[in-house]
């Protein structure tokens, strides 16, 4: 059972919630024989499925994607996305009818329990973005209503990387890691549980390019020996975004000790690199601009 803690001179909360000690891991042995429970032909390593979305209309088809209660919750109400029946394909990997498909589950799970609090879903791909697990899959947490969450509210527009018919993608000015980047629908006062099948396959497409134009940068001008990792999450709240966040970096002492966040990438200059111009010539136009 998982209490929350608040500190009364700056109204946060802390969530204490010791269950999650026993999360299962396959991230510290790479070289052990392991069996993983998300995969197809181990269900009955996980509880019972809550939510799922057959490969096709088929009898008996199997399964695409597979919502699950996680074993090892934050809150009381703690679920698993599980995005496909694959270990090592994720977002940027799979066709983009799977991808919708990823997005419609969280679109369902997000009406269920939206009567019950705020509704976060998020996503932590790879060791270094908290994944225990290799398996991509996403979360979704329920938060009591009357808990204040310290969430950005929408950032202004500078810095576009793309748009199509139902929404924008940009880097923020006001972007806190290396190629942040923010997917905004162009439609306000909404929340994610109003988004429609075409506005889902609109996000699917440019969160699967981007993942995809991400990675290419980060192997070409790489910071860090890791592999390449990545959180989003889906803001919970009316006027909603989808904020992606490269794990570039670390983050180190400074940051931690004075909550100020320190961004190598100027959010202009990567627009540019995700526009797929080269960082020297990104570099260039960005200090043109500057000039003007």
């Amino acid at each position: 059972m998982s209490k929350y803690v608040p500190d009364i001179s700056s109204h946060r909360w802390v969530i204490i919630s010791a269950q999650r000690t026993h999360r299962p891991s396959d991230t510290f042995d790479k070289k052990a024989k392991k069996v993983c429970p998300f995969c197809p032909g181990n269900e009955n390593m996980t509880p019972e499925a809550l939510y799922q979305i057959n490969r096709d209309e088929k009898k008996d088809s199997p399964w695409q994607v597979r919502v699950i209660p996680n074993k090892f919750p934050i809150t009381d109400l703690h679920e698993v996305i599980i995005h496909s029946p694959s270990c090592e394909l994720d977002i940027e990997d799979l066709p983009i009818k799977d991808v919708t498909k990823i997005f419609q589950a969280y679109r369902e799970r997000y009406q269920f329990h939206q009567k019950h609090g705020q509704v976060i879903i998020f996503c932590n791909h790879g060791e270094h973005a908290g994944a225990s697990l290799e398996h991509p899959h996403s979360q979704l947490v329920v938060i009591p209503p009357q808990i204040n969450m310290d969430v950005l509210s929408r950032e202004p527009m500078n810095n576009v990387v793309l748009e199509n018919t139902y929404f924008n993608v940009y880097c923020p000015d006001f972007s806190q890691w290396p190629y942040e980047t923010w997917f905004v629908p162009k439609k306000r006062t909404t929340t994610f549980g109003d988004i429609t099948d075409d506005e889902i396959a609109d996000l699917a497409e440019l969160l699967k390019h981007t993942l995809k134009q991400l990675r290419k940068i980060y192997v070409k001008n790489q910071h860090t020996l890791l592999p390449f990792d990545y959180n989003y999450y889906i803001h919970p709240r009316e006027d909603w975004y989808l904020r992606l966040i490269p794990r570039f970096v670390h983050r180190a002492g400074f940051e931690l000790g004075t909550g100020l966040h320190v961004n190598i990438v100027d959010p202009t200059q990567a627009a540019l690199e995700l526009q797929g111009i080269e960082k020297n010539l990104a570099g260039v136009l960005n200090k043109l601009k500057n000039k003007i």
